[in-house]
């Protein structure tokens, strides 16, 4: 649908300096505040108790008032740290406005305070909406930031439709907020901004608003000299562009405004928590910033929120997850948010998530993530009829949060190990909603269950591939020609190569080429082109494996999906139960590596692993999670484990939080690597071994 504007704003509010393309951008360097270097996170969090929230959005028991005010209680704080919670993220700021929300910050103040005394850290929550009821009268010049009706209908938070979404780019609004951060930073003396609403604030009708319109006209005007305009659009005059239509559900991203468009409000987005984290950092660079985008859950996110992980997380220290599911499923399919925690690790992140529902929930963040174990418990409105709080956790999980605590030492300062690397790459991700996402969420799912260290990479990860053995492109189709260089490099010097389908088959701004853009190192010619309609061909040939230089390449016409993704469906669920072909994959990946890989463990395909390195303490940790554990346990696990080199094995030793003693199995050390059985695992072992 095409969307006429009245200017409303003067040329020099609208022209503002813009980015290039988040390829061409260097990596901004962040701060990390002092504390948050090796701070063990377990989390209470409070920030919907607020009664400006509650009362307008209903359905609300009558004690809701009484739940509030005993939170900033010193007895309640003093609960917080007897439960052995090391942070508070507190109410502050919905966005009802700073007048709306006076009281209630005046609580927060409070609540600071008793935090500090308690020695317990404070994040404080500042909403991206506008409850425009309250906040228009305070500020009646902001009914300009907001973002226009889409397709007849007001651009809300949901059904919430009190809370309007705002474009976040306006002067005015990001002033306004600068000063909400100000009085949490100076006044309140929080040690972390969590921004909330970070999937939703920056979705693509936000984008409607003519501010928004006229940045994109300056974005394309920065990005490309007029010639490239021309080869890009066809024309070099971008006065009348106007944003394209938008639909939610897509498959292949075809049209190059479109293109342009979701580059364009990925880089606005960023841009935006690069302002806001300078501005914090000016005001305390010891105060944390954090931010709510959720994770790699199979969306298009760059399409349909304006979320590109690499830039957007070149900001924060933290960020919050809510969408993937943690279980093994009824039809045997692992559900896991393994792939945000390597993410995170990728982007030199830490994750939040609620583990306070689930056992399980609190092995994975332990395997997976880095020096936290998550949000343990908040308010609940109403249990059994009658108000109660949720911080009564079943003694398993109590366990679980002793043993983090007790061997704390085991999850700070860790860096994993990891041989072989899974690409996402912005352009084939961006604009293809389809078989690459099924084809490397796949792949990845293979690598989870078959247990082998890998790590999820994006484009600037590709000019530092040498600590991998194996590099995967599973349907990586949109790849420009230095990373193809990049690739070539890595393969000439010895590195692994699996790529699968139509890697390579298009260039950057996803134009079909003739040949395989690889088609060197696979030496296989490409399908023939019907249409721009009409999906690529799968080739009819087996696995092809050759020698390139010092390296290995194995080209696999295609990974099979046991449970095919419908095309326009987000990559998730029961789309995730192993690939068809998955022990083909396996192999590839070893044949690839020269069977060179650091790690053999042997257990069922419900078991998961997480291999990591304290250089610093002469120690490997291996962590073990069974997803099956409700079912059964898992007995003698063989695990073989290369060993860094010249360095000796002095004891291997077995942790867990699972009622199990912990013990020293006998082990083995030969031709570089340490052979041991690991007698039980329940649902969680930590496995540490020692060397020197």
């Amino acid at each position: 649908m095409k969307h006429r504007f009245v200017l409303l704003f003067c040329t020099a509010i609208c022209l503002f300096t813009l980015n290039a393309a988040a390829q061409q951008l260097p990596v901004v360097q962040k701060a990390q505040p002092k504390w948050a270097d090796g701070f063990p996170v377990i989390m209470i969090g409070n920030w919907d108790v607020k009664p400006s929230f509650r009362r307008r959005v209903g359905a609300n028991p009558v004690w809701m008032d009484e739940v509030y005010k005993r939170e900033s209680t010193e007895a309640q704080v003093k609960k917080y740290k007897e439960m052995g919670a090391t942070m508070v993220m507190a109410f502050f700021y919905k966005g009802f406005g700073l007048s709306a929300e006076k009281e209630e910050i005046d609580a927060t103040r409070k609540l600071s305070a008793l935090c500090k005394k308690y020695g317990l850290k404070i994040g404080a929550y500042v909403g991206a909406t506008m409850p425009y009821e309250t906040f228009l009268p305070e500020v009646p010049e902001a009914k300009d930031w907001i973002a226009p009706p889409y397709q007849g209908q007001p651009v809300t938070y949901g059904s919430q439709t009190f809370r309007k979404l705002v474009y976040f780019q306006h002067e005015g609004y990001k002033a306004y907020i600068k000063r909400v951060l100000k009085i949490a930073i100076e006044d309140l003396k929080v040690d972390l901004i969590h921004f909330d609403n970070s999937s939703i604030q920056a979705i693509a009708p936000v984008f409607y608003h003519p501010l928004a319109a006229e940045q994109f006209r300056a974005f394309l005007r920065k990005k490309y000299t007029p010639e490239q305009l021309r080869q890009r659009l066809g024309f070099s005059n971008m006065d009348y562009v106007e944003p394209p239509s938008y639909t939610k559900s897509i498959s292949i991203l075809h049209d190059p405004l479109a293109q342009e468009w979701t580059d364009f409000r990925c880089q606005r987005l960023a841009d935006y928590y690069g302002e806001m984290a300078q501005y914090i950092r000016s005001l305390n660079p010891d105060v944390a910033v954090e931010c709510n985008p959720h994770g790699l859950d199979g969306r298009n996110s760059m399409w349909n929120e304006s979320v590109d992980f690499p830039r957007l997380l070149a900001h924060t220290n933290y960020f919050w997850t809510e969408g993937e599911h943690t279980e093994l499923a009824a039809d045997g399919t692992l559900l896991s948010k393994i792939r945000t925690f390597k993410m995170a690790r990728t982007l030199n992140n830490r994750v939040f998530t609620n583990t306070s529902d689930s056992k399980l929930k609190m092995a994975e963040i332990l395997a997976y993530n880095r020096d936290g174990i998550g949000l343990i418990g908040g308010l609940e409105e109403m249990e059994g009829g009658k108000h109660q709080t949720s911080f009564e956790l079943p003694q398993d999980q109590k366990a679980y949060i002793r043993f983090f605590r007790d061997h704390f030492e085991y999850y700070t300062g860790t860096v994993n190990i990891a041989d072989v690397a899974v690409l996402h790459s912005f352009n084939t991700m961006a604009y293809n909603n389809d078989r690459p996402y099924q084809s490397t969420f796949l792949f990845e799912q293979s690598l989870i269950q078959g247990k082998i260290p890998f790590d999820i990479i994006f484009d600037a990860q590709l000019k530092n591939l040498d600590r991998y053995k194996v590099l995967v492109l599973a349907d990586q189709e949109s790849l420009t020609d230095e990373q193809q260089e990049l690739i070539r490099a890595f393969v000439r010097k010895g590195g692994g190569l699996v790529a699968t389908e139509h890697t390579s088959l298009y260039n950057s701004w996803h134009q079909r080429k003739e040949h395989f853009g690889l088609r060197d190192l696979f030496k296989v010619e490409a399908p023939e082109w019907h249409n721009r309609s009409t999906p690529e061909t799968i080739l009819s040939i087996a696995e092809q494996r050759n020698s390139v230089g010092k390296g290995r390449v194995s080209y696999l016409p295609e990974v099979i999906p046991s449970q095919p993704k419908p095309a326009m469906v987000a990559m998730s669920g029961k789309y995730f139960r192993l690939a068809k072909n998955h022990r083909q994959l396996i192999e590839a990946i070893q044949w690839a590596s020269a069977d060179a890989l650091s790690l053999k463990v042997e257990a069922p395909e419900t078991v998961t692993m997480e291999l990591v390195q304290q250089e610093d303490r002469n120690r490997l940790l291996l962590h073990l999670v069974n997803f099956n554990y409700q079912n059964s346990g898992v007995e003698n696990i063989k695990v073989a484990l290369k060993i860094p080199e010249g360095k000796k094995i002095q004891q291997v030793s077995i942790l867990s939080p699972d009622g199990n003693t912990s013990n020293t199995p006998a082990f083995q050390q030969e031709k570089g690597k340490v052979h041991f059985t690991v007698p039980q695992l329940a649902l969680y072992d930590l496995v540490v071994i020692r060397y020197r």
